[in-house]
């Protein structure tokens, strides 16, 4: 309790530090640069809003109050960029055009809309290009696309644009950006040699409005190293900063940033404290990236403090959030922006084979005319043909390179998806450690009482009594330390399971596999919804000992082809089918096929797993189809197209096949085929 009064007391004296410094700053002329972006300045912008015509002046006021607005309140900021945007194409201002569309790009990265942000910037480069913009311009969109790389923690093409950007001459207050940005990524790749350097050269460079995030960094640095007490202060220097300027997103990160020092520290009701704080300023943005941060930083202090019920519930808000910032969603639209640009191609491709016959019928007309009048022609047609071409040429190149960019972002985002399945398993995982819990809290409770019995039959010198109770007590702990193990197997086991696979075959029972998936996919459906029931049958060849597979990438396909069972057998029970049972069978067989045999198995010594399940079936004219990636039959926000594609490749990297049998109305199996050698 001391310690909570004394943070509440150190952020009371904080904020009216911070005062006292606005104070200052308001009487000090030298500081009027840091004072714009109050609520001063928003409150003069708009009263110069609602008198201005709507000329390039109203563009920028509506640009500068999206600026501001992108710390404080997510939807200003996007009214006022759309506006400015809007307002820029009727009035054809490309400057203003530009500036909108790096104000939406940055409001867009502070929602977790990547693919938003490249959009714009993108854009943003088209713009500079075609009106020919000084080189500031194009340094400011080579930082702005290596910070959506930073958030998609593709650290190698952070790296890329940043450079890009430092190798062009820019201004004062974009350099500071450059290096604060390369501080940024360098503290997170653990080089702290070069986060120093460049922190250092950002400190040279930046402005009093934004100092807050240079000293941040030099915090981070400090953490990094170990130097707690250094790496608050700074903290706190940083926080003070954004208090005074209202920067709601910034106070959330630093106050994450802090709630994670004092996890390190090992003080969770601090953690606890600062986290609650970055949630609290995150939520008025709203900015997801940092509510995801508060809610981490939560799960782990309440973890730490063995508070598992307020761990799992910030465990949940986490996943929720993260999957709509980095989930499946943004990778159709990032596919579809791959086929916008793939159609923009095709499009520059037909204009320029009909430019070439315009040209062969104009050459064809000109027959007719005087020599001289014909060569002149051909001459200055040529001339023009090339300058054609190359212009062509130019925007055949830059769409090949942003083909290229987009679809290593949607590699990454596909890996993001093949690990989000996992988190279907955690209701299936607390059914499973429930029961030696239970035991070991049973049991317990029983040694507490029969511990006061044999301290009252000793009292009464009945030693022998005394003796058979000790004896009912150390069979008890015998049993607590046998459902402790069991339960810190299952804990084992699941780690081994969820963890980011390795490419590394291990020797693996695929039987005790397969059952453990089947039990933990039954569990966490049923916890998701009570009436959910289905009969399981499993029928394993003992035979086949150990093979060697990557665990983890065979049971994310073993676990998805089970859900999907288990959701059409669910499906077809709502039909309320006289007579019917949902049932899901999983099975295993050794084989020894001959290679090319009739039932086209891999030949030599192989493994079957079986999944089957008496559902609708499929049917025939999607079944060539189900294996595509992003084909799925379940209904919009339920499946995402990407599960039986992974599988299939998974399957396919064993050097295994994956096909399915299906009858519609009756049922569907899918057949894994492994090849192996016993252990």
């Amino acid at each position: 309790m001391m310690k909570e009064i004394t943070l509440v007391l150190l952020c009371a004296f904080l904020y009216s530090n911070s005062i006292a410094q606005n104070q200052s700053y308001r009487n000090d002329p030298d500081t009027v640069s840091v004072r714009s972006v109050t609520q001063d300045r928003i409150d003069s912008l708009k009263h110069v809003l609602a008198f201005e015509k709507a000329d390039t002046s109203r563009v920028n006021q509506m640009v500068s109050l999206s600026s501001i607005y992108t710390n404080q309140c997510i939807d200003s900021a996007k009214k006022y960029g759309d506006d400015a945007l809007a307002l820029s194409r009727q009035i054809r201002f490309p400057m203003g055009e530009f500036n909108a569309m790096m104000s939406l790009g940055g409001m867009s990265r502070e929602v977790g809309d990547l693919p938003k942000a490249m959009h714009m910037y993108l854009n943003a480069i088209q713009v500079v290009t075609d009106n020919q913009f000084n080189d500031e311009a194009i340094a400011r969109c080579y930082l702005s696309m290596g910070n959506v790389y930073y958030d998609l923690t593709d650290y190698q093409k952070a790296l890329y644009y940043e450079y890009k950007a430092l190798s062009i001459n820019q201004s004062d207050n974009t350099k500071w950006g450059v290096y604060q940005s390369l501080s940024s990524v360098y503290i997170d790749l653990d080089r702290m040699d070069s986060a120093s350097y460049y922190a250092n050269k950002a400190y040279k460079f930046v402005s009093k409005s934004n100092i807050g995030y240079t000293l941040r960094n030099l915090g981070r640095i400090q953490a990094k190293n170990g130097n707690y007490r250094p790496a608050l202060d700074y903290y706190f220097q940083s926080l003070s900063k954004f208090i005074y300027l209202e920067n709601f997103r910034n106070i959330a990160y630093t106050n994450n940033l802090m709630a994670t020092l004092y996890q390190s520290m090992n003080k969770p009701d601090s953690s606890i404290f600062y986290a609650n704080l970055g949630l609290t300023n995150a939520m008025k943005g709203p900015f997801k990236k940092r509510i995801a941060e508060s809610y981490a930083a939560l799960m782990e202090a309440y973890q730490s403090k063995n508070d598992y019920k307020n761990a799992f519930k910030y465990q949940e808000l986490l996943t929720t959030t993260k999957e709509s910032l980095v989930g499946a969603g943004n990778v159709q639209t990032i596919q579809s922006m791959i086929d916008q640009e793939q159609e923009r191609k095709k499009e520059l491709d037909t204009k320029k084979v009909a430019y070439k016959n315009a040209l062969k019928q104009y050459f064809l007309l000109s027959g007719l005319g005087i020599f001289l009048i014909i060569a002149f022609i051909l001459y200055r047609n040529n001339r023009q043909k090339q300058k054609v071409n190359k212009v062509l040429q130019e925007q055949k190149d830059k769409v090949e390179s942003t083909l290229r960019e987009l679809k290593a972002t949607q590699s990454q985002l596909i890996q993001s998806e093949k690990m989000a399945s996992l988190g279907e398993l955690t209701a299936g995982i607390a059914h499973e450690i429930q029961n030696p819990l239970n035991f070991v809290n049973n049991f317990s409770e029983v040694n507490t009482e029969l511990i006061d019995e044999a301290g009252e039959e000793m009292d009464k010198g009945n030693i022998s009594e005394a003796k058979i109770i000790l004896n009912d007590i150390k069979a008890n702990e015998e049993k607590i330390n046998h459902h402790g193990k069991r339960a810190d197997a299952i804990v084992k086991g699941m780690l081994q399971h969820s963890r980011s696979s390795n490419g590394v075959k291990e020797p693996t029972n695929i039987n005790a596999l397969a059952d453990e998936y089947l039990r933990l996919a039954y569990h966490g459906l049923r916890a998701k919804d009570k009436s959910f029931n289905a009969t399981m049958i499993t029928d394993y060849d003992e035979t086949i000992g150990n093979i060697n597979i990557v665990p983890q990438d065979i049971g994310r396909v073993v676990l998805n082809l089970i859900n999907n069972a288990f959701y059409v057998v669910n499906e077809k029970s709502k039909q309320n089918i006289a007579g019917y049972e949902p049932t899901v069978t999983v099975a295993t067989k050794r084989l020894s096929l001959p290679s090319g045999g009739p039932q086209g198995g891999l030949g030599g010594r192989s493994i079957e797993i079986k999944v089957s399940d008496n559902g609708g079936g499929i049917p025939q004219k999607i079944v060539d189809k189900i294996f595509q990636p992003f084909f799925t039959t379940k209904p919009t926000g339920q499946g995402t197209g990407l599960g039986l594609s992974l599988s299939y490749d998974i399957v396919k990297a064993h050097g295994g096949q994956l096909t399915v049998e299906t009858e519609q109305g009756i049922g569907t199996t899918f057949i894994i085929q492994l090849p192996t050698q016993q252990q």
